[in-house]
């Protein structure tokens, strides 16, 4: 019984759990961002390039 109370009573490792599940909500949360812009970003970038291109000849 002293052991299951002592379980309960560590806190140690929850910062540790609260940092990764932010971490994963972020990683997550940029991966949909990415996969919902990602055809405008690569064609914004596209038109930067080119047009620094035709600019540099």
């Amino acid at each position: 019984m002293q052991l299951i109370a002592r379980f309960f009573r560590d806190r140690s490792g929850a910062t540790a759990i609260e940092y990764s599940l932010i971490a994963a909500l972020m990683a997550a949360a940029i991966i949909t961002a990415l996969g919902t812009f990602g055809a405008d970003l690569k064609a914004a970038f596209t038109n930067i390039g080119n047009t620094l291109k035709n600019n540099t000849k």
